[in-house]
């Protein structure tokens, strides 16, 4: 079975297609503002691109680890989250505290979608 990558660098790539699965590296925001919110909203754009252009969008999303620089702010995320994910759609989903790649970053979430 064919492996497609989407985004590929010498790290990582951004996205990986293997039979009717899309793996999404985690996603953090280009312009991370202090805001949750803010973070969350530029995040799900990306995950939204991404699956895009893997062929599939977030009705078909499977799973989601999201990860807060600080668990005090889970309803911030949650109130962008709930606005965003698809009625009827949603995710198998864990959320937990951690210490991210950089400080300016507050959230990063990491999907896995199905192509069908």
């Amino acid at each position: 079975m064919a492996i497609e990558r989407l985004g590929a660098g010498p790290r990582m790539s951004q996205a990986v297609v293997h039979g009717n699965t899309v793996y999404l590296a985690g996603q953090v925001a280009d312009d991370p503002a202090p805001s949750v919110g803010e973070q969350t909203r530029q995040v799900l754009a990306k995950i939204d691109e991404l699956l895009k252009s893997a062929g599939t969008d977030k009705t078909h999303i499977l799973s989601a680890n999201v990860w807060l620089a600080d668990i005090g702010r889970f309803a911030e995320m949650n109130a962008v989250w709930d606005k965003w994910v698809a009625a009827g759609h949603a995710p198998a989903r864990a959320t937990v505290q951690a210490a991210l790649a950089r400080p300016e970053f507050l959230v990063e979430i990491m999907v896995v979608a199905a192509l069908d």
